[in-house]
């Protein structure tokens, strides 16, 4: 059974029904609100009896042009509150001239993961993240001004590798192996999925 939970009520309970509800929920979950996480994940046991997979990939985009001297702490709050405490796949900056509470929120997710890794091997879980480049999401291409096209376009020199395109479904293998036995071994990586970005 899948348990989908966001904040987009409509979006989510379509989802749910194009898997089909004998196999998928959806339910209301804001991810910066504790207790509603919390809720969420209690109800799922309870519904389920066990929570074998949990894929946190709440995220926002700021293209901020905050350096650290100038750095906005409410945006800065705002950003780790759905981006780290929401555990968002970390995208493909290592540093930036600009965007720094961005980059913050998205280094603290690697170290949040390489902490709980650590301390909740003990158990038995695994906890990994994705780290994909510039992909031309609705959310994306809304934060560049640009469509899908365009948006690919315009990153494509900045990939290494050539003759293929990040799409969402190089992002959901990367996610599947992860909750796959064939990474039973595998935990506090983070895979990343960026056609050699970081390599250069």
């Amino acid at each position: 059974m899948v348990v989908i939970a966001d904040i987009q009520d409509e979006l989510g309970q379509r989802i749910a029904e194009s898997i089909g509800l004998e196999r998928a929920s959806y339910t209301h979950c804001d991810v910066t609100d504790e207790e509603q996480v919390k809720a969420m994940v209690e109800s799922t046991v309870q519904n389920h009896r066990q929570l074998d997979i949990m894929l946190s990939n709440a995220g926002v985009i700021n293209r901020s042009e905050q350096t650290i001297v100038d750095l906005d702490f409410s945006d800065l709050d705002r950003l780790f509150a759905i981006n780290v405490r929401g555990m968002a796949a970390r995208a493909m900056f290592e540093g930036h001239v600009r965007c720094t509470d961005y980059v913050m929120s998205k280094h603290a997710v690697v170290g949040l993961v390489r902490s709980a890794s650590a301390q909740l091997g003990v158990h038995g879980i695994r906890v990994n993240c994705v780290s994909p480049s510039i992909m031309a999401t609705p959310m994306t291409c809304r934060a560049f001004g640009m469509g899908p096209e365009q948006l690919e376009e315009s990153f494509e020199p900045l990939i290494p590798l050539k003759g293929v395109v990040l799409k969402t479904s190089h992002v959901v293998d990367a996610l599947l192996f992860l909750a796959s036995n064939d990474s039973g071994f595998v935990s506090g990586h983070n895979l990343v999925v960026d056609g050699g970005f970081l390599a250069q």
